[in-house]
């Protein structure tokens, strides 16, 4: 299904829609934008691949929704909030609402598993004894509990990605941006990756993931939107990897 405008589900409203963008544009320079015209609508609940090359506008639209970036034109609404006109003041409050996993981890490696998890929930000032309870509860939704103690460097490429996981989801996000999230990863922790992003979202946090990956794509079949120089070529209810010309 090709999309041109914004795309609903039927009988949806602005009111269901996590993730919101409307005509959104973004220009580095003089050129071709990173953006151009881009309508999307993802619903509270979805589970949604955004593919593309190298230069489509994937992490330019990562960037929009975490408002490290602001669009040159266009409406932007994540969780309710409009992002375009947040005050700085707000956007780590705006952003505690978010999880975000990154390709490399970026876990900190002076601590260990449990102090990772546990930095998020510091951060928003969490009471200790709530942070007694909730990482040992994450932890072992991802299955580290018995890693607590271990340091990243002792951990192999698919567990350091749950801790990330873990830390992300520790402050029971509403939306959880993945940016390729099994770049780093072999086949196998791939698809625990997955996995476990599908139990996430079948509890009901948003999933948004970036990827190159065609074979989780192809076999998922969730929805798939499509990027190609800034724009949306095809949003598609169960869709695979296009390959583009």
């Amino acid at each position: 299904m090709k999309s041109t405008g914004t795309r609903r589900r039927q009988g949806a409203s602005n009111s269901d829609a996590a993730i919101l963008l409307e005509h959104v544009s973004k220009s580095y320079t003089v050129g071709i934008p990173a953006l151009n015209d881009v309508n999307l609508h993802i619903n509270k609940g979805e589970f949604v691949f955004i593919v593309g090359d190298s230069g489509s506008g994937k992490s330019t639209l990562i960037k929009l929704l975490l408002r490290e970036l602001l669009p040159t034109s266009g409406r932007i609404m994540v969780n309710g909030t409009d992002v375009v006109r947040l005050k700085r003041r707000n956007i780590p409050k705006f952003r505690r609402s978010l999880g975000v996993v990154f390709q490399d981890f970026r876990l900190l490696k002076d601590r260990n598993v449990y102090e990772n998890v546990a930095f998020a929930q510091r951060i928003i000032q969490k009471p200790n004894r709530e942070i007694r309870r909730n990482v040992p509860s994450i932890l072992s939704m991802v299955g580290l509990a018995g890693k607590y103690k271990a340091r990243p460097k002792q951990l192999s490429g698919g567990e350091q990605q749950r801790v990330a996981l873990a830390r992300a989801l520790v402050n029971k996000p509403q939306i959880l941006l993945a940016d390729e999230p099994t770049g780093n990863l072999d086949p196998k922790n791939s698809w625990e990756i997955m996995n476990l992003l599908e139990k996430i979202n079948n509890n009901g946090t948003t999933v948004l993931v970036v990827t190159h990956n065609r074979e989780i794509v192809n076999a998922m079949q969730k929805r798939v939107i499509t990027m190609k120089k800034g724009i949306v070529v095809s949003d598609e209810e169960k869709g695979g990897y296009i390959d583009e010309d």
